[in-house]
């Protein structure tokens, strides 16, 4: 079952066209711990992307209901 969680994040390398801020839905396999610290997920979204870990900053993560 997957698990949809709520996600803005900045990307700290490079310039956008709409600027490096971005917001949205990220789906799952499962669930994260209840606590994950945001190394953790900036990875994650970075894995996503093809992005390093280091270019990736967390502002805000919920998990949506």
């Amino acid at each position: 079952m997957s698990t949809k969680y709520y996600t803005q994040f900045r990307l700290t390398e490079g310039h956008y066209r709409d600027g490096n801020e971005f917001s949205g839905i990220v789906e799952l396999n499962q669930p994260l711990e209840q606590y994950c610290k945001p190394s953790v997920i900036e990875a994650l979204l970075a894995k996503n992307f093809d992005l390093d870990a280091r270019e990736v900053r967390l502002v805000s993560w919920a998990r949506l209901h």
